[in-house]
């Protein structure tokens, strides 16, 4: 039961909660169950109890029993019921890094042996078959088949300038396959000299980060770095805030990288992509890796704004404040009806907007609310912004 899972700041942060409750307030699972255990401030509470049951010394002079391998696992089941979205560290007034403190809180319970039988799944699926969902990583670029037009080459060349890294949602779940096929269709309007990694493309890693597998990513990184390089690519672009999120913060930092509203607010400034009228009225649904995990508000507004026709309006809480739609932190797999739930909160601010569609720039978000919406049989348009330029294409 390792102390080492934490840095010095991290311990001492643990100590600097004012029990405020703000975190509890804005925390997109305990607003959908009204369960205090899954606020920040319980998870510090329990967190405060463990270390100091774990020190010989605070043991002798105040007689603390140790903590049990059950109140463990008891506490790791609610560790887990939480999409890892970032707002509790966002409003938090003593500046606790809380997401970081999350990710070490699980690698911590990992090397303690009580977590979830579905981190052992995450491990395995993604050592065994390089994707979190265990499927054949041969088939990552099949959906390049379902293409209107599909060069000899399938989009995956021996060269170049670019690499576009699709991401495990995108590549196997048929919902949000569309995606990438938009993409790849608007990288081949805009003459950009890029390719796909096919097989050759493993999972990121950021799975098994959020599952508490901090000490597995070396494998995936290499790999991914290296395949890269076989490319001869100058940067890599991410539809995945996860992913890109991934490489800006554990990967060296060896080729450019771009989100893909960051490419895609270029290529419009740069006049490489024409757009049509469309009357559309949207309103803009941040990710939370990519709002609140590297602070990118602007630019997915600014395409938007780029498309002529398009009016855009914000939900009550958006940009840093914006509530996050269920899908993060792996918390589908740990507790899928609390991730439906939390979707349900998001799709009724998006309904309150009075838009026709919302629009976001996650695969991940895009299935979660898709989902909601179609099993709900509701009247609202869920779409990647590369789907949205996609349409706006003359």
């Amino acid at each position: 039961m390792p102390q080492s899972d934490y840095n010095s700041l991290e311990i001492m942060q643990m100590e600097a909660c004012t029990g405020c409750f703000l975190c509890a307030d804005v925390c997109p699972a305990v607003s959908a169950t009204l369960d205090g255990q899954l606020s920040g401030i319980y998870r510090l509470e329990e967190m405060r109890k463990i270390m100091r049951a774990r020190s010989g010394l605070f043991q002798r002079l105040f007689f603390k029993k140790k903590i049990s391998e059950d109140q463990l696992k008891g506490f790791s089941e609610t560790v887990y019921r939480c999409t890892l979205c970032g707002r509790c560290q966002e409003v938090c007034p003593s500046g606790i890094l809380l997401k970081e403190l999350w990710l070490s809180l699980r690698q911590d319970l990992v090397h303690s042996a009580t977590y979830p039988g579905k981190v052992e799944t995450i491990n395995r699926n993604i050592a065994e078959s390089h994707n979190v969902f265990n499927e054949d990583n041969e088939e990552r670029a099949d959906w390049v088949e379902d293409m209107r037009e599909m060069p000899d080459h399938g989009y995956i060349k021996e060269k170049a300038e670019i690499v576009y890294f699709t991401g495990c949602v995108s590549a196997y779940f048929p919902m949000v396959q569309k995606i990438p096929m938009a993409l790849t269709e608007i990288l081949k309007s805009a003459n950009v000299d890029f390719t796909l990694l096919g097989r050759e493309e493993w999972c990121c890693g950021f799975p098994l980060l959020s599952a508490g597998l901090r000490d597995r990513l070396n494998d995936v990184i290499t790999h991914n770095i290296e395949a890269v390089r076989q490319k001869g690519a100058q940067a890599v672009v991410f539809a995945c805030p996860s992913c890109y999120q991934m490489w800006r913060g554990h990967y060296p930092h060896e080729f450019e990288i771009f989100h893909v509203t960051q490419f895609l607010k270029d290529l419009i400034s740069r006049g490489r992509l024409q757009m049509k009228d469309i009357s559309l009225t949207v309103t803009y649904h941040d990710p939370c890796d990519l709002g609140r995990g590297t602070q990118e508000f602007d630019a997915p507004r600014d395409v938007i704004r780029a498309v002529p026709g398009i009016k855009l309006v914000e939900m009550e809480h958006n940009r840093e404040h914006c509530l996050c739609c269920g899908g993060g932190g792996n918390l589908e797999m740990f507790d899928p009806d609390l991730s439906s739930e939390i979707a349900k909160n998001k799709i009724e601010e998006v309904i309150e907007t009075g838009a026709q569609a919302v629009v976001t720039s996650c695969q991940q978000c895009v299935r979660v609310m898709n989902t909601y919406v179609r099993r709900n049989k509701m009247d609202l348009e869920v779409l990647d912004i590369v789907q949205l330029i996609q349409m706006a294409l003359k």
